[in-house]
């Protein structure tokens, strides 16, 4: 999307600044006040999906908030960097170049796997998963899907169309209640804006196409740091099952099951999202 974030409508751009780091120049919002707290959104979205959160911690923490590689108003600066080992080393780039002192990791959904790849290759913090989509498609679909996604990456012209068919205000609609979460006009029209945008799309893809999980679901039970694992009941998106298996994998895991709430639960209850996470990083920081 084209800078500046203001002219988008998009919220806390206030707090909106670039940074060059790891060849890329990211889009990063830095508000409040306390510990830092790094927050990574989900594959698709963007910085925005934590403003309902931020609202809530933001005279807590220093809330740390970027859009992943070539996704909203990050620019990806360097071909091959959006498979999770890359992207996880970039966002590490970034937090040194930005001096920031980090207490806590959160992550939605792809977000959360980034989190923990953080986590695992040395980036002392606690660690917060909502929603983690840590399990890769089976059978049939686990040969289809990633194949179709590299060869989507490929095609000339494909994120073009992509953008066309997907962002259409129905399209986007049915797209989010499939989550299972409650969608507001608010959250409709900041995804169709993300949806329309055809490098964020792009980005997107390539996301899809280079995403590899195995290595690390196989280091989970070597992951050293506490994790709190937060899993909507009604999420659709992501089996909740799979936030369950995650947390007994993890040494130093605990499980919190939010009821009527699904994958998009940060947007949906941010007061209900915070009131664990605050409890958790409290007592990550006293022990």
């Amino acid at each position: 999307m084209k800078w500046p974030p203001q002219a988008h409508g998009w919220p806390h751009a206030e707090a909106s600044r670039q940074i060059e780091a790891a060849g890329h120049r990211w889009h990063v919002q830095v508000l409040g006040r306390g510990p830092g707290l790094v927050m990574l959104h989900g594959a698709g979205g963007a910085g925005q999906s934590w403003h309902g959160l931020a609202d809530v911690l933001k005279d807590e923490f220093t809330l740390i908030i970027p859009d992943l590689t070539g996704q909203g108003f990050t620019r990806a600066g360097r071909p091959g960097r959006f498979g999770l080992a890359a992207m996880a080393e970039d966002l590490d780039a970034l937090l040194t170049a930005g001096g920031w002192p980090v207490a806590g990791l959160v992550g939605h959904s792809a977000g959360a796997a980034i989190a923990l790849e953080m986590s695992r290759r040395g980036r002392n913090a606690a660690v917060v998963l909502i929603n983690p989509a840590l399990s890769g498609f089976e059978g049939l679909a686990g040969w289809l899907f990633p194949a179709l996604a590299r060869g989507l990456v490929r095609a000339p012209f494909t994120a073009d169309l992509f953008s066309t068919m997907a962002g259409r205000k129905g399209t986007v609609r049915r797209l989010l209640r499939a989550t299972g979460s409650q969608i507001t006009p608010d959250m409709e029209q900041r995804y169709l804006h993300l949806l329309q945008d055809r490098d964020h799309v792009a980005a997107t893809l390539a996301m899809m196409a280079a995403w590899d999980l195995k290595p690390l679901l196989r280091a989970l039970p070597a992951v050293k740091a506490s994790a709190l694992v937060l899993v909507g009941e009604r999420d659709r998106t992501v089996p909740p099952e799979v936030g369950r298996k995650a947390a007994d994998r993890l040494p130093q895991a605990r499980l919190i099951v939010l009821p009527d709430l699904g994958h998009l639960a940060q947007e949906e209850a941010p007061q209900t999202v915070a009131t664990p996470l605050r409890a958790f990083l409290a007592g990550s920081r006293q022990t």
